[in-house]
């Protein structure tokens, strides 16, 4: 398999405008990919394509040698949503076990998806009772602990604080050379320079499918910022 995930042509609507513009990339196994644009340029919709749960126009969406959204594919995906996906009636501890449980993982190993995600201290709080950006780190937890080949997080460090931003890099980048492949969107330009591959989004258009280290050589600028506003001003891309 020489791609993770492959899209092609794809093309999605909300009604009457759409939302993607034939877009066609593909996601190399084993390394972590960072879809990157503004909030609004598709990277959420393309995402929901990628774990098969967006109604799509046309187009196709390859994801681990299956169609996306295959039944065979639920154990080998993970999907973390911009919006927590726990339960805020029980604890932190209770959801991680909860969801290992269903992923055949055993308490010590939900424990470790805590401490994995910064939880540790707050395991025995409710859900409920958490700030946004610690029930967003449980969600992730909860989908770690499964160790899925195929990894999707949505904007994963948003409301994060600068040092646990760094060490969930660092995390992601461990689950990467142990073999998992991981997609995470955003929209800080800074996270670009810590993906190994790097999907720009722009109002529905791919703008580049490459390598931090071949835009920057594309655009003839070492700021991936820069790079990007390049890209867009090349296309002509609508603002």
């Amino acid at each position: 398999m020489t791609a993770a995930v492959t899209v092609s042509d794809l093309v999605v609507h909300r009604g009457a405008r759409r939302v993607l513009h034939e877009v066609s990339c593909s996601v190399p196994p084993g390394r972590v990919t960072g879809l990157l644009g503004p909030s609004g340029s598709g990277k959420s919709t393309l995402l929901r394509a990628v774990v098969g749960v967006q109604r799509v126009h046309s187009g196709t969406v390859t994801v681990l040698g299956r169609p996306a959204g295959a039944a065979e594919l639920r154990a080998r995906v993970g999907y973390v949503t911009q919006s927590p996906s726990v339960y805020p009636d029980l604890t932190v501890r209770e959801n991680a076990r909860y969801f290992a449980a269903l992923a055949g993982r055993d308490a010590a190993a939900a424990d470790a998806a805590l401490a994995d995600v910064g939880l540790g201290a707050a395991a025995g709080q409710l859900v409920g009772a958490l700030s946004g950006g610690q029930r967003g780190r449980a969600s992730l937890a909860c989908a770690l602990v499964a160790r899925p080949e195929l990894l999707v997080l949505d904007e994963p460090t948003v409301g994060l604080d600068p040092l646990l931003r760094v060490e969930l890099w660092a995390h992601f980048h461990a689950l990467a050379a142990a073999g998992t492949t991981l997609v995470v969107s955003s929209h800080v330009m800074d996270e670009a320079g810590r993906c190994d591959q790097l999907l720009l989004l722009r109002d529905g258009r791919l703008l580049s499918d490459s390598t931090p280290a071949q835009l920057r050589a594309r655009t003839g600028t070492d700021d991936l910022e820069e790079a990007f506003l390049s890209l867009v001003r090349a296309e002509q891309v609508p603002a």
